[in-house]
């Protein structure tokens, strides 16, 4: 059986009365606004974004082709075929990425054991046409070289960490 304190309560709506108090109390605070493409938030050095292939200092690409990249990759987004290269050395002559595939989870990057493979933080990308979902070798490459000195200083930064 209620009391008399749940009926008055009820009678008197308290807890109406509170959540409209708490609602006009935070109406005539300033608002904070981001007008986003001019103004940008801050963001982590860990944001993981659109993938890149590196290169080593001297213009030599990094991945080794051991595809641990596409073992780990729970979505199965990854592709890669790699072959022997003129010096003896194994390299990929096709890395693929599907970027609708992909869920972003940064395990790939994780598994690299020569950090070819990294999410940088540019989320400012769209598709317009069939077909440019996937990433290939190529354009993972030219991203990588565009934005070589951000990877780089955010995996200084992020190398307290690890």
């Amino acid at each position: 059986m209620p009391s008399v304190k749940s009926i008055t309560k009820t009678l008197l709506l308290t807890e109406l009365l509170q959540g409209l108090a708490l609602t006009f109390k935070t109406m005539w605070k300033p608002k904070f606004t981001v007008y986003y493409p001019e103004e940008k938030t801050p963001q982590s050095f860990r944001y993981r974004g659109l993938h890149a292939l590196r290169r080593y200092a001297n213009g030599e690409e990094r991945c080794i082709a051991c595809k641990l990249c596409e073992a780990v990759c729970p979505a199965l987004a990854i592709t890669i075929e790699s072959d022997v290269s003129d010096d003896g050395t194994r390299r990929t002559t096709r890395y693929d990425i599907d970027l609708f595939k992909c869920i972003y989870c940064g395990f790939c990057e994780e598994a690299c054991p020569v950090d070819a493979i990294v999410e940088t933080r540019i989320h400012e990308y769209h598709m317009e046409n069939r077909g440019e979902n996937i990433m290939t070798k190529d354009k993972l490459l030219a991203v990588g070289d565009r934005y070589e000195g951000m990877i780089a200083a955010d995996k200084a930064q992020d190398a307290a960490y690890r």
